[in-house]
């Protein structure tokens, strides 16, 4: 209650004829609001006011022809815009129309050359690939051919081998049927052959007793070198021909050997009673 005082002391006095005032305000306000209404409603209403006339004549008169418009007067031309003169262009120098003319003849010369030039490089490249594909081709078929001819000439010589292999087959088989039908060898004999051939063991001493007393050599010979003689005889023995096959490497010795040959002239019969046609003999001068 003390805080309430408190606050009521200090509001201010209020305004007098504050409410006079407002009951003032509010009959004005509804004396403008009726004017105006009125104002509106007076406005609003109109007067309507019939009248009625007629027009007598005494003599009867005939209307006038209605007047006839006139047209309207033609619209005033357009000005006509005249074209500006043609302004006559300077001739151009005839030199220069030459020059522009050889400088466009030169330019198609020039075109013409390049095309030409590229045409005949189109056609030398197709040319040049149509002949290395002739080449090719050439080279393939040469390839093939000479792989048919090595295969015919290799089955030729196979075919070739096996015939002599089958010929000399044959010919060994007929050889040992002849040899067995008739055969000379002893009974524990191991050979094929229908009887021996070549010298008995000690052929070659008889030989070399025969020819070495005809030797004449008195040199000094370091080591034992040999000196093999190929001699061929006749069925009776006679020498026909000596042939030195391997030099001893001292040429007095191997002159001393086929001289001794020359000179002996005949080579004793084996013991079968026959002489090698070929024999191959060795000579040393030591032995």
């Amino acid at each position: 209650m003390l805080a309430a005082a408190d606050r009521l002391e200090f509001v201010p006095p209020p305004t007098p004829g504050l409410m006079r005032s407002i009951a003032l305000a509010i009959l004005a306000h509804v004396f403008l609001l009726a004017a105006l209404t009125w104002g509106v409603h007076w406005r609003r209403e109109a007067v309507t006011v019939n009248v009625e006339a007629e027009l007598w004549s005494v003599v009867p008169q005939q209307a006038a022809p209605k007047p006839i418009e006139a047209p309207p007067p033609p619209a005033a031309p357009e000005p006509v815009k005249l074209p500006e003169p043609v302004r006559a262009q300077p001739e151009a120098p005839k030199v220069d129309i030459a020059l522009e003319q050889e400088k466009l003849r030169r330019q198609k010369e020039l075109a013409l050359q390049q095309q030409q030039k590229l045409k005949q490089e189109k056609q030398a490249l197709e040319k040049k690939q149509l002949q290395e594909k002739l080449d090719k081709e050439r080279k393939a078929a040469e390839e093939k051919r000479k792989a048919e001819q090595e295969k015919q000439r290799k089955d030729a010589l196979r075919a070739q081998q096996e015939a002599q292999k089958l010929d000399a087959m044959r010919k060994d088989n007929l050889n040992r049927m002849a040899a067995l039908a008739g055969a000379t060898g002893a009974p524990d004999a191991k050979g094929t052959a229908r009887q021996s051939s070549g010298p008995s063991p000690g052929y070659a001493g008889r030989i070399s007793a025969r020819i070495k007393p005809n030797i004449v050599f008195t040199d000094d010979i370091a080591g034992n070198p040999v000196a093999e003689v190929e001699v061929r005889t006749a069925p009776d023995g006679t020498i026909l021909s000596r042939k030195l096959i391997k030099s001893s490497g001292v040429k007095s010795w191997d002159e001393a050997v086929l001289k001794a040959i020359d000179k002996t002239e005949k080579l004793p019969p084996d013991t079968d009673g026959r002489v090698p046609g070929s024999l191959i003999i060795g000579f040393r001068p030591k032995d």
